[in-house]
């Protein structure tokens, strides 16, 4: 599974807000708000990915101010 489909279906697992996009450079940008316990949930679950996914790096940054998203969309390549 691809690695921005299997992170929308895990983020709306864990009733997170947000999106996911793949970005010019090779690497995969995404932003999750929800309860402090899923967003590290998710963290955790993004270092390992889905079963084929090789992930090389994580880097992760908060974030302050709400977002203007009521579900978790996958978001075109940047």
């Amino acid at each position: 599974m691809a690695y921005r489909y299997w992170t929308q279906r895990e983020a709306s697992k864990r009733k997170l807000i947000g999106f996911v996009r793949n970005r010019r450079d090779g690497r995969v940008e995404a932003r999750f708000c929800g309860a402090p316990e899923q967003v590290d949930d998710m963290i955790d679950a993004c270092r390992k990915g889905p079963p084929a996914a090789r992930v090389d790096a994580l880097e992760c940054r908060a974030i302050s101010g709400a977002m203007d998203a009521s579900a978790f969309e996958i978001l075109s390549t940047v």
